[in-house]
């Protein structure tokens, strides 16, 4: 069977995609990610690059100016999934001609997209074949499906549901399953780089990582600084992943580059972030307590999510300070929920377990 995995050129879109085209690849199949701006590491897996037209912040830009009262909504983490759709619409349209191209160069069996990516829902109709939806954030895979399709830059495009959802959110955080879906457990992927033998053991001191968004935006969605503020009052090491911080650091603060974050957090007493859904789901996977900054898109969603669920705390950057990063490391009741939510995940169907999913539709 000849698989072609879709993402928009966005690497915290792809990732999520990663581990399950992995294991596609190692049940027999030929697998080829289609999407931009690759990370180091895939996994060996083969890529063609269709984002070369891609440009999400001007699609941002061109409809924010037409949606000025829901842009506002969507710096405040409110929007829901209204405004996302209409940006990813109109970014989508920039990939269909490549991965048309594309697809019918490589004449895959099945589609698999990710819920920003509903050109590879258009090209799968355009060549009569099956599409599966995964899901790699959050919100419901559907909704943001019915977003995209719906926004203005779609219409007249006739884009096929889904002949599989594949959901990865523990059920315990989603009461109301997507209809039909197959679950699947969210397995961290980092994209690459090599992690240092001193974070393959515990320390001395409990250990804390501290990530930030990959993408830039007019939000914060990097909790260093203020982590780095209050740092030389906890008792704890901090490691800065891909940390921007200037000037000297506190003793117990190490900046260090891009690593493989879900092999370190085995040995995490602590994960602070921007609320990114993958870092969200792959410190749930990991059973460490989190500590997360809302904001725009689905930021603040997640940051929900997480505080309901009691695994985490959601704090904006600038309410971060040293009794609130004490209580990530020493509250029970937190480490408790964390630990119930990760064995919830290493129960679910792992990416080798849905293979046969995808195989039935061809």
């Amino acid at each position: 069977m000849r698989l072609m995995f879709v993402s928009v050129p966005l690497q915290g879109h792809l990732l999520p995609l990663i581990p399950f085209a992995a294991a596609c690849r190692d049940a027999g199949h030929d697998v080829l990610l289609a999407a931009g701006e690759f990370p180091p590491g895939t996994l060996g897996l083969r890529t063609a690059d269709v984002g070369a037209g891609f440009d999400l912040q001007r699609a941002a830009l061109a409809t924010t100016v037409r949606n000025l009262r829901l842009s506002v909504a969507e710096m405040r983490g409110t929007a829901g999934t209204a405004l996302v759709g209409e940006i990813f619409g109109r970014a989508n349209r920039a990939l269909l001609e490549p991965l048309t191209a594309l697809a019918r160069r490589e004449r895959p069996d099945v589609i698999v997209y990710e819920p920003l990516s509903e050109a590879g829902a258009v090209v799968a109709g355009r060549l009569s074949i099956p599409s599966v939806l995964q899901e790699n954030t959050l919100w419901p895979a559907d909704q943001l499906f019915r977003s995209v399709t719906a926004s203005r830059s779609f219409a007249g495009l006739a884009a096929p549901a889904p002949a599989l959802t594949i959901s990865v959110m523990p059920p315990s955080l989603r009461p109301d399953a997507i209809a039909g879906a197959v679950t699947m457990r969210p397995v961290p992927s980092s994209g690459g780089g090599e992690l240092p033998g001193w974070l393959s053991a515990p320390g001395d001191r409990p250990r804390v990582l501290v990530s930030r968004s990959t993408l830039s935006g007019p939000a914060p969605g990097d909790p260093s600084a203020a982590v780095v503020a209050a740092a030389s009052s906890v008792d704890a090491e901090f490691v800065l992943v891909r940390g921007k911080i200037k000037g000297k650091l506190p003793a117990n603060v190490r900046p260090v580059g891009r690593i493989p974050i879900a092999e370190a957090l085995p040995f995490a007493a602590g994960f602070v972030h921007h609320a990114g859904a993958g870092s969200v789901l792959g410190g749930l996977a990991a059973g460490v307590p989190q500590l997360v900054t809302p904001g725009p898109g689905d930021r603040t969603h997640n940051a929900t999510v997480l505080a309901a669920s009691g695994a985490g705390l959601s704090v904006p950057a600038k309410s971060i300070t040293a009794d609130v990063l004490t209580r990530l490391l020493t509250d029970a009741t937190i480490a408790a929920a964390a630990g119930d939510l990760a064995a919830e995940i290493a129960a679910m169907p792992s990416p080798a377990d849905v293979v046969p999913s995808v195989e039935a539709l061809v």
